[in-house]
């Protein structure tokens, strides 16, 4: 079986979440499969073995799918996280979202000049977190070696806000 096989297996939709219109894309049930989830974090991890020095997660759902990435690829994570979750000093960036916006902060010292980094998320939608993320590693003069994520809902603009950015996605909605 495919990660993209196991991916339809086991992610749920739900529909008007966490909002009326919006078909939320459940992982919860990928993630209580231990075989589902090896799949996938292998699948993310792969293409990727001695082209990176870190795995950069983004809060949330991107941190428990970017640690075990890194820890395959025996580099370092580094979390992206949301205002005033960060213990030392940080550069932010605000952007927005499907149905709102949001900021988001890196450490300053996290990312090392030159440092190739791989940015992990769940999903794909918009594409305002994923380029934001982006965005703050190459201000901390870190080098984006590709966004790598479980699903890519394909009828948003997610792809075009990237741009050049190399993108792996496992699966595409």
């Amino acid at each position: 079986m495919s990660a993209s096989d196991t991916i339809t297996r086991l992610v749920r939709d739900i529909a008007d979440f966490p909002e009326p219109g919006v078909l939320f894309k459940d992982i919860t049930p990928l993630l209580a499969d231990a075989a589902g989830f090896a799949e996938v974090v292998e699948a993310l991890a792969e293409p990727y073995r001695g082209q990176v020095d870190v795995v950069l997660g983004i809060e949330a759902r991107g941190f428990i799918l970017a640690a075990p990435v890194a820890l395959a690829l025996g580099v370092g994570f580094v979390p992206v996280r949301k205002p005033g979750k960060l213990p030392h000093e940080t550069t932010e960036i605000s952007y927005d979202l499907e149905y709102g916006s949001e900021t988001l902060q890196l450490h300053t010292d996290a990312i090392g000049a030159g440092s190739r980094v791989l940015v992990v998320d769940d999903v794909l939608a918009t594409g305002g977190t994923a380029r934001a993320a982006v965005d703050l590693v190459e201000r901390a003069g870190g080098t984006i070696a590709a966004v790598a994520v479980l699903m890519e809902l394909s009828f948003l603009p997610g792809r075009e806000v990237l741009g050049d950015v190399p993108l792996h996605v496992l699966h595409t909605f």
